[in-house]
């Protein structure tokens, strides 16, 4: 056998160390962002009038499945506690204040990276059009709200099975340092670690760990403002998406990555083309400490937001019960 020289030695692991990073190379380009608005649409899926997108794929049976999930009848609360105090992180915080000893006020704009809350379908929009085609009046919708795609639709609260995938964990550290993107291979990796699959009808939880982070170091500039950094989905995790079925996503922070190529791509993507309700700023770190000691990566999950009429959004105490 003819021996392999230094340099072809050289040339053969550089080589294989470009096509590695090839094969890594997960940018979802403009171009393919656009088409995946035709091709993974939900627009239509359950019918002209739907006003409620994903949360369809909670049906009966799965309200049913999730329920039998309760096995230790313990309830961890997925929401922080309401943040007064404003930060670089939090320009709106919460108001509170006592009227008198018995009746007490408070104020909130819950849309940000501060509080805990579901975005409504009519939370964003691509060029004036949400989900399902609504293109409302913003004169009306200034003086009456939302006549369609509301928190209003969501009333009856959310009862389904929820799966807590912790990307910190499986990658052996106590939070994900800003700017971390989660893959698809991220994602199925934990799967295949616990054996827990998402499926659809599912509420998915992503953990990176923003709360333990914050409660280390301080807050810092994160989400859309210029020069903000967060952990979270990468833009190519969106098909994914789609073909799990999922009926609520969630992180501990609006679920997109920054910075990423395409600004608030999958959080934005989500509500206008999937008809995904999102729930923001979950605290999950009990519930994460809780899943690792009992090896418990699914659970009920329970909500239900303020059904304010025409309202985008609303406050929402999450709870997880295992």
């Amino acid at each position: 056998m003819k021996p392999v020289s230094s340099l072809s030695l050289v040339l053969v692991l550089l080589g294989a160390a470009a096509l590695s990073a090839q094969n890594r190379d997960r940018t979802v380009s403009l171009e393919q962002y656009n088409a995946w608005k035709k091709e993974l649409s939900n627009w239509g899926r359950w019918g002209a009038d739907d006003q409620i997108g994903t949360l369809n794929l909670i049906t009966p049976a799965k309200r049913r499945q999730a329920a039998g999930l309760v096995r230790d009848g313990v309830s961890i609360s997925l929401a922080g506690d309401p943040d007064t105090v404003a930060a670089v992180d939090n320009q709106s915080p919460y108001e509170h204040a006592m009227v008198d000893l018995a009746r007490d006020r408070f104020s909130i704009m819950p849309h940000g990276i501060a509080h805990t809350h579901l975005d409504s379908l009519a939370h964003i929009n691509e060029a004036g059009v949400f989900y399902n085609g609504y293109r409302p009046d913003a004169a009306t919708v200034m003086k009456e709200g939302h006549r369609r795609n509301s928190i209003h639709n969501v009333k009856a609260g959310v009862f389904t099975r929820a799966v807590l995938v912790d990307i910190a964990r499986l990658k052996g550290v106590p939070y994900l340092e800003p700017g971390t993107p989660i893959y698809v291979e991220d994602l199925e990796a934990w799967e295949r670690q616990t054996g827990v699959r998402v499926t659809a009808g599912d509420a998915l939880f992503v953990r990176t760990g923003v709360w333990a982070r914050r409660k280390a170091l301080g807050p810092w500039l994160r989400g859309r403002a210029e020069g903000g950094r967060s952990a979270g989905l990468h833009p190519s995790v969106i098909p994914w998406l789609r073909q799990r079925d999922i009926a609520i996503l969630s992180s501990d922070h609006p679920t997109y990555v920054a910075p990423s190529n395409i600004a608030g791509a999958v959080h934005d993507f989500a509500l206008v083309h999937l008809g995904l309700h999102m729930i923001d700023n979950a605290d999950l770190e009990e519930a994460a400490a809780y899943a690792a000691a009992h090896n418990r990566w699914e659970f009920l999950l329970t909500t239900s937001p303020i059904p304010i009429r025409g309202g985008t959004g609303s406050p929402v105490n999450p709870t997880a019960t295992f």
